[in-house]
Formats: structure tokens, C-alpha cells, sequence
């Protein structure tokens, strides 16, 4: 089971009932380069359909400059949740709004300079 990311294969590596972690390229036993993928059912009441969640996380050691470690890890999480019943075309919009945002400029500086007044 393999996972494509911008041009890189991530291979499956750890199984399990509700997650799946994928080793990225250069991922090594002092290097990480990995995502997880991880979902939690809908657990619905009397009122609510309940919502469904999902988890895509990449976790990369970098390099560091001008730092007191020469290397950390960086992590980005992205959680969901949907409500049951929302239709696919509401998810596929909310989806590349959200690939546009992170794509954008604004995200960047968002991560690089902690700019929240764009």
C-alpha cells in the first residue's frame, strides 16, 4: 500500500484498527519522514448524527539553522470533521479551499512569521 505526495511515495508501515502510518523517502532510524492517516467513526445520539473525523499528519525532522539543536521535528496536523449527511460536493469545496489556503502566500507567512493579520 503506497500513498503519493507532491511526486514522493510514502510506503505503509504500521497498521492499525483505525490508522495507517506511511514511511516517507528519507526516512531512516534518525530521520523521520512520515505521514499517519487516522479516522474516528460518527458516534451518534438521539438528537445528532454525529460527525466523522480524520487525521493527516506529516511529521519531517528538518535541519536547523541558527538554532541550539541541530535538528527538530516538524509537524503539520490536519483534523476534520464533517457532519453525517454532508453532501460530497460541500466536502470536495471545503477541501480545495482548504488546498488553496495552505498553498497560498498568506499560510506561508502564517508558518514562517506567525503573521495572523494578513
Amino acid at each position: 500500500m503506497t500513498l503519493s505526495i507532491n511526486a514522493k511515495t510514502y510506503t505503509g508501515d504500521s497498521f492499525q484498527k483505525d490508522s495507517v502510518g506511511y514511511t516517507g523517502p528519507s526516512n531512516t532510524l534518525s530521520i523521520k519522514d512520515y505521514v499517519k492517516l487516522s479516522r474516528v467513526a460518527p458516534k451518534p445520539s438521539v438528537t445528532f448524527s454525529g460527525v466523522a473525523r480524520v487525521e493527516a499528519k506529516l511529521t519531517r525532522t528538518l535541519t536547523l539553522t541558527g538554532a541550539l539543536t541541530p535538528t527538530w521535528d516538524a509537524i503539520f496536523a490536519v483534523p476534520v470533521s464533517i457532519p453525517v449527511g454532508a453532501a460530497s460536493a460541500d466536502i470536495d469545496t471545503m477541501c480545495a479551499d482548504m488546498g488553496a489556503w495552505i498553498a497560498s502566500a498568506a499560510f506561508k507567512n502564517l508558518c514562517k512569521q506567525q503573521l495572523i493579520n494578513q
